[in-house]
Parts: structure tokens; sequence; C-alpha cells
């Protein structure tokens, strides 16, 4: 499956935020659903976007 503007979107909210949790509330979704949309790209394109603590993401 080709990433979609929809997975780059989600990609960019949780960028901009700081972490997953931030971007969910802002954006009114699950965090767990972001993180799988995150990982699903990063496996599609072959790069990890994320680097993941458990804080937060650089």
């Amino acid at each position: 499956m080709a990433a979609n503007l929809g997975d780059l979107q989600a990609f960019m909210a949780v960028a901009r935020a700081g972490g997953f949790r931030e971007a969910a509330r802002v954006g009114g979704v699950s965090a767990s659903s972001l993180s799988e949309t995150v990982r699903r790209l990063e496996s599609e394109l072959g790069v990890r976007l994320l680097n993941r603590t458990t804080r937060s993401v650089a």
C-alpha cells in the first residue's frame, strides 16, 4: 500500500506536537492509531522518520 496524504499529515502532526499523545489530543484520534500510521509510513518508505523516546519524538 502506498503512502497517502493522511499518513503524511499524521507524521507531520506528531513531529509538530513533539509526541504522539499531544498530536492525538489535538487531532481527536488515539495515540495508538497515530503510532501505527507512522510505523506503517516508515516501513513503506524504508526509513526511520522519528526517533522515539519514552517521553517524546525527535
